[in-house]
């Protein structure tokens, strides 16, 4: 099995930026795929991004252009860079990863609170 930890969040104004991190350990050879995921107060956890072994990334369409997602296989880290913040990207962030050949993991970390705010 594979845990993670989040980092990075915090409180921002608008149009800040903010760097998440992912640290993994445990079962890594079936990472495959990694992961990031968003709740607000009230609603269901979504899809932000991810990123394959390979490197092909992949965003929902209200943060393209703003956030960057990227990992270090060395390190068995991914991140988040996430610039032009607003209001609405204010949630809990969670990392989570998708073994080859299946879906997203049910195991979660603790996730981190980003609050974007004036």
């Amino acid at each position: 099995q594979v845990q993670l930890v989040e980092s990075g969040g915090g409180l921002v104004q608008p149009g800040g930026s903010l760097r998440l991190s992912c640290a993994a350990s445990g079962s890594i050879f079936s990472i495959g795929a990694m992961g990031w995921f968003r709740q607000s107060p009230g609603k269901q956890r979504e899809f932000v991004a991810s990123i394959t072994n390979a490197g092909i990334t992949n965003y929902i369409d209200s943060v393209k252009g703003r956030f960057t997602i990227s990992r270090d296989n060395a390190k068995i880290t991914m991140y988040l860079q996430m610039n032009s913040l607003k209001p609405e990207d204010t949630a809990v962030y969670y990392c989570n990863t998708r073994p080859p050949g299946k879906g997203w993991s049910d195991s979660w970390g603790q996730g981190t609170q980003v609050t974007v705010s004036s």
